[in-house]
Formats: C-alpha cells, sequence, structure tokens
C-alpha cells in the first residue's frame, strides 16, 4: 500500500517503465493473438450458462455486432486488451442467457418493486463512489458490490464453498489481487476491490447499450452508437436486472450510482419515477486531470502506445457533454428529491448532507445507521491508498487555467470550488 503521507509521482505516465511482469503478461499476449468472432463467443458462453436464449428481440444482435467493432476498429490495443475485452464479452453474454432463464421460471421477478431509490449522479472523480460507498453502509437498502456487478448471475448450482464464501467473491478477489501485482498505483486512482459498490451501468451491459466500453477503447464509433440509443428501452432492462438480483439476495430499497445517469436524466426518471438524486459537483479541471490520469496509467498495458493528446480532446469533450446535459435536464428531478452536493463537502461534513438526503428520501436516518456511516468515514478517510501528484502541463501539455474556461457555465450554476488555482 502506498504511504498515505507522500504523494504518488507519476514519472513515466506517458513513456512508461514496464515491470518484468508486465513485459512477460505483454509478451505472452502478444504470441497468443484471440479472435472476436461473434459465434464463437456465443458459443463459449452458451457452453458455459448451459441455456441458449439470448433474447435477440430489439436489435441485440446490432448492438452486440457495434460493440465488437468497436474493438474491432482500435488498432492501438494490444493483444493484452483485446484478451480482457473478450472475456468480458463472454461473461455479459452468459450473464445475459442466465438472466433470461432465471425469468423464464420465475416470472413473477418482474413484479417486484424497486422502491425509491437513491441514485448518486455526477462526474467521474466527483466523489460519486465514494458516497454511494457510505450510502451502502445502511443496512437497509441494497447496493452491488463488484464482486457481484461481475457476476451478477449465479449458475444453476454455483453457491457458496466449504468455507461459506461466495465462489463469485472468491473470483473477484483474485483477479484484484492479481491486478494490484500488475498495476499497484491503481488503488490510489479508483480501488475496485470486491466489496466496493460498483455502477449499474455494469448491468446496463448486459443489453450492451451502457457507456462503459468508451472507457477501454478508442474512436467515436461505440460513443455515437450508444447515445443514438433510446435509452428509455434499456434503463427498463437495467431495472429488470436490479429486480432479479432483489430477488435472489434482497433488500429491495436501491443506492445506485454512476456519471452515465448525468446525460440520461430523462431515461433514468422515466425508470425509477420515485428516486431522490444527490448530485455531486466538482471543478471539471480536477475531473478531467484525475480521470485521463486514471487512464493513461493503465494504458501501459492495454494500448501501444499512450497517446495523451486523444485522451485530453476525448475526456474534456466527454465531461463536458455530460456537464451540460446535466445542467439542461436536472429538473426534470423535482427539487424537493433532489440535492447538491459540492465535492469539498465531501471531507468531513457528509453526515449533514445524509440528514438533507435522508429528508428528501422520506427515510429516517437512525442512530444506529449514523454510527455506521461514521464507522465508514473513520475507517475510509481520503487518500487512503495514497495520493497522486497531477501533472497537467507536464504529461498533457495544457494549464488549468486553459482548460476551465470551457466550463463557466458549470460554475455560474453551481456551487464549485476552484482546485488547484494557480495551476
Amino acid at each position: 500500500m502506498a504511504d498515505a503521507a507522500q504523494p504518488i509521482v507519476l514519472d513515466d505516465l506517458t513513456a512508461p517503465r514496464l515491470t518484468d511482469l508486465q513485459r512477460q503478461a505483454l509478451d505472452f499476449a502478444q504470441a497468443n493473438p484471440v479472435s472476436l468472432q461473434i459465434d464463437r463467443m456465443v458459443e463459449e458462453a452458451v457452453a458455459v450458462a448451459g441455456v441458449d436464449d439470448l433474447d435477440n428481440n430489439n436489435g441485440f444482435d446490432e448492438r452486440l455486432a457495434a460493440y465488437v467493432g468497436a474493438i474491432e476498429h482500435d488498432e492501438g490495443l494490444t493483444q493484452l486488451a483485446r484478451r480482457t475485452l473478450r472475456a468480458r464479452i463472454v461473461r455479459l453474454l452468459r450473464n445475459r442467457l442466465s438472466l433470461v432463464d432465471l425469468l423464464k421460471r420465475y416470472p413473477e421477478i418482474e413484479s417486484i418493486p424497486i422502491e425509491k431509490p437513491i441514485i448518486v449522479v455526477g462526474m467521474p472523480r466527483s466523489g460519486t463512489t465514494h458516497l454511494v460507498n457510505l450510502i451502502a453502509a445502511d443496512p437497509r437498502r441494497r447496493s452491488m458490490p463488484f464482486w457481484e456487478s461481475q457476476e451478477p448471475l449465479p449458475l444453476p448450482g454455483q453457491g457458496p464453498g466449504p468455507d461459506g464464501v461466495d465462489v463469485r467473491y472468491r473470483q473477484a478477489k483474485e483477479q484484484h489481487d492479481a491486478l494490484q501485482t500488475s498495476s499497484p498505483l491503481l488503488a490510489a486512482m479508483h480501488d475496485r476491490y470486491p466489496e466496493a459498490i460498483e455502477e449499474e451501468v455494469e448491468l446496463l451491459d448486459l443489453d450492451f447499450a451502457s457507456y462503459v466500453l468508451e472507457w477501454s477503447v478508442r474512436g467515436v464509433a461505440w460513443r455515437d452508437h450508444y447515445l443514438g440509443l433510446d435509452q428509455r428501452r434499456h434503463y427498463a432492462y437495467m431495472r429488470k436486472v436490479l429486480q432479479a438480483l432483489t430477488f435472489l439476495r434482497g433488500p429491495r430499497t436501491w443506492v445506485l450510482k454512476s456519471p452515465q445517469h448525468s446525460e440520461q436524466l430523462g431515461p433514468l426518471l422515466a425508470t425509477f419515477p420515485d428516486a431522490t438524486v444527490a448530485f455531486t459537483h466538482r471543478d471539471p479541471v480536477a475531473v478531467i486531470q484525475s480521470t485521463i490520469t486514471m487512464m493513461a496509467y493503465p494504458d501501459r498495458l492495454r494500448r501501444r502506445s499512450i497517446e495523451p493528446q486523444w485522451l485530453l480532446e476525448y475526456w474534456t469533450d466527454r465531461v463536458d457533454r455530460l456537464l451540460s446535459a446535466s445542467v439542461r435536464d436536472r429538473d426534470l428531478v423535482p427539487a424537493e428529491r433532489r440535492i447538491d452536493i459540492g465535492f469539498h463537502h465531501l471531507n468531513g461534513n457528509e453526515i449533514q448532507f445524509l440528514e438533507q438526503l435522508y429528508d428528501r428520501a422520506g427515510t429516517e436516518l437512525t442512530d444506529e445507521v449514523r454510527a455506521r456511516f461514521q464507522r465508514y468515514l473513520d475507517n475510509n478517510p481520503r487518500g487512503k491508498h495514497g495520493r497522486i501528484r497531477y501533472d497537467l502541463p507536464g504529461h498533457f501539455g495544457v494549464t488549468a487555467k486553459e482548460l476551465r474556461s470551457r466550463f463557466d457555465y458549470y460554475f455560474d450554476t453551481f456551487d464549485v470550488r476552484v482546485e488547484g488555482a494557480g495551476s
């Protein structure tokens, strides 16, 4: 674990110095290239799931083809990245098959209400992860830990091992430990440990309809395809997966979160009309520098070159799109069921904002839950795994001032504190 007292300096971010282990992984994958042939991936998923109905209605085949096509057209991916993405596709297909089968066997699942969820909406790196993990400390609320997001539907007969540990948790733990070995600084950026609460758009990707692939491939093809989809239909699909998870492991009052919702508030509210929404706000420059640094670091394994200028331009535009859509549509959430939380308030003032949030959600904030929240805060201080020292000019050739001018509309709308004003 990094020393939290010392900032982490990424002096090889754009010109990586690979470890022997990283070179071995890249060399092995390069010597054993993978095919993304759709029929073959479907066959593998069917063999694991033991069922063969993918529910191909409503353009599923076209979305799957567009998803795979976006990967195929990204010539900068390493074979290691292609191998990871192929495994993801097979996993998504397997879980989709299992969902279809589960709904056939228990049709009452689709009648399960998803009652008054609290939904955290904000930019990547704006405190959404901290806030959703904090709220998830309330045992009355259902949340989705990372291990479950990767394998939401257990295979028939799949259950805890002799030690009582779910095999899906064990798999996630092994993968997390391996990732910590190959990319040890990721924990300081975004530690996806097995118990960490994950975004529900991972479930939306069972329908191959979320923005998640944008975090893995270059190019605008998938972004434009995703933005052209009728997300009301796909958010309804996501709700169906949440119903299945509620059926399997209750309770039915959820806490959810994703930056994607910032540009999908219409579909979000159509799907969860009684939701209470917590909007998080942060200086867009801090959001962008954190995002593109977090992208560039693992790109040493995912890509043939880092391309810092591409990362800067793409994610500046992407954050702008997300923010402008959120500003435009936020009034779709009734004022009495929304709250705004500045990132600078998520460092010791959380409880007072949770009081407001629970009041608007019509939920009692009991002494027991308050104590649970405080224990989480005490055990998870900011910078627990170390702090990254960012270098926008050195790594990406731009100053904070140059980048910030694009977002005047956002500062004019919300209480957002400028970070690193001297940059």
